[in-house]
């Protein structure tokens, strides 16, 4: 793991500890009610957690915004073309 990403491994094994360590305790096979509904609220905030940190690790963030600063490059000539052009044919 690169620097700084050793800790989200970490918040990811014990989201997952916890998920492991609370789900058969929670009751989510009954009717709707406010220990059912704290569960399942629980158990998907623990997955949010983990896709999180997951994200972190698997991402490679040096490529990600290699490939948005080129984009909004894109945009912004696209935009300038688009302003040319209207110049242009306003002048006619």
């Amino acid at each position: 793991m690169r620097s700084g990403k050793w800790k989200h491994g970490i918040y990811m094994l014990a989201a997952l500890g916890m998920l492991a360590y609370a789900l058969p305790r929670l009751e989510l096979g009954s009717a709707w009610t406010a220990a059912t509904v704290f569960g399942v609220l629980w158990s998907a905030l623990a997955l949010l957690v983990i896709a999180a940190n997951l994200r972190v690790l698997i991402s490679d963030r040096e490529r990600e915004r290699k490939r948005v600063s080129a984009i909004r490059r894109q945009q912004a000539y696209q935009t300038g073309k688009r302003l040319e052009h209207r110049q242009t044919r306003q002048s006619r």
